[in-house]
């Protein structure tokens, strides 16, 4: 079942208006069927019912096992704006941090055995050329520059596609002057970071989506055991990481560090990275002395979330690869809105985000619970006076 703005319908009756819009009058006159609205449903749902064009396709993104699995580039459609996605290997790792660790927070332990299945992780933090096709609808500019050359009208697709949330417009450049091309997206709410990967799923046909807590370590640790990627060695981060000896007061461009052994760059600092999590600082002893397979705490409240990696205005020890933190209400202090927006973090200039491709395709169940919640999208269009 899914939702359209006209009340409840089941996936099949929609399926059939869809179909007699595609064959008949509607479909040439290039209209959504009454009562679509892409914000209420399932990505799963709406890729039911659209299917992105032969443009989207990139015959080094498709597998079917792990062992077909490669790098490749996913390309936003309509733009040449890129995104490169490293292949992660499923496998088992011991999450969080041992006792005699350096720096090591309570909320890192007991370690746990978990199981990973497989999944693409972005190469790099999302940057901004990546968050503003999205974030500022420069995709839909595109596509509009590119049917006035060519002379045709809006396709049904497309409106589609436009139709997909953003944020509204920010009061303030979100920067704050550390410089926009080719650095990491910055001050999105996790809300926000998980409507970017409906966006991209919808626009693409691949299924997006932020990592797990669990997955996020288990990609940072690359199959290593140590407090960083790279050793125990906190005088070496600086060959890997932006941190806050080194940053300058700022964050910096992605992907100017050494990677780690999956080719992953920047998952030591430059920016915190959210992931699905919320933050339960004892999360782990739940599953102690057995293992788990793809755990993950299901976020219930807006604060507070967890975010990995550290960022350029942290030290050594918050940089590690089991550090842990939570989300803070503090970090949307200076939010002038009322209510306060739920796309904007005014004060979290440190956090950014990755995404992931699970080579699985979620369940609707699962998909349900990684994908925005439509009603606060809903709450907050009518506490904005209807405006988005």
């Amino acid at each position: 079942m899914f939702r359209v703005t006209s009340g409840w319908f089941g996936l099949g009756a929609m399926l059939a208006v869809c179909t007699t819009v595609l064959l008949g009058s509607a479909w040439a006159q290039e209209e959504l069927p009454v009562g679509f609205d892409p914000n209420e449903m399932l990505s799963l749902d709406v890729l039911k019912i659209f299917k992105p064009g032969p443009e989207t396709q990139i015959p080094e993104a498709e597998a079917k096992t792990e062992a077909e699995m490669k790098p490749y580039t996913e390309v936003i459609p309509g733009t040449d704006i890129k995104i490169e996605m490293v292949p992660i290997p499923g496998g088992k790792f011991l999450m969080g941090s041992p006792p005699d660790e350096p720096g090591r927070r309570e909320d890192e332990g007991p370690q746990i055995e978990v199981e990973i299945e497989p999944f693409w992780m972005s190469k790099y933090e999302i940057t901004w050329e990546q968050y503003d096709a999205w974030a500022l609808k420069l995709d839909a500019q595109y596509r509009k520059l590119r049917r006035e050359r060519e002379n045709r009208p809006q396709s049904v697709w497309e409106k589609m596609v436009d139709a997909i949330a953003r944020p509204t417009a920010a009061y303030t450049d979100m920067t704050f002057g550390m410089g926009r091309e080719g650095y990491p997206a910055i001050c999105m709410t996790q809300y926000a970071a998980r409507y970017y990967c409906k966006w991209l799923t919808i626009n693409t046909g691949r299924y997006y989506r932020l990592p797990t807590e669990a997955e996020w370590e288990y990609a940072c640790r690359a199959g290593t055991t140590t407090a960083y990627y790279f050793g125990d060695d906190p005088d070496k981060l600086g060959e890997y990481a932006w941190y806050f000896e080194n940053s300058n007061d700022k964050y910096q461009r992605v992907g100017r560090k050494k990677p780690n052994p999956w080719g992953l760059y920047d998952m030591h600092g430059n920016v915190s990275e959210w992931v699905m999590d919320q933050y339960v600082p004892d999360f782990y002893r739940r599953f102690v002395g057995k293992t788990v397979k793809n755990p993950w705490a299901v976020p219930k409240e807006e604060y507070p979330i967890v975010v990995r990696g550290g960022s350029w205005d942290d030290d050594p020890e918050d940089c590690r690869s089991a550090a842990r933190r939570g989300s803070h209400p503090d970090w949307k202090m200076q939010d002038p809105q009322i209510p306060q927006s739920i796309w904007y973090l005014t004060d979290a200039p440190f956090v950014g985000f990755r995404i992931i491709r699970p080579l699985r395709w979620p369940t609707p169940e699962e998909a349900k619970l990684f994908e925005p919640d439509p009603q606060i999208l809903k709450d907050y269009i009518k506490a904005q006076g209807g405006k988005r």
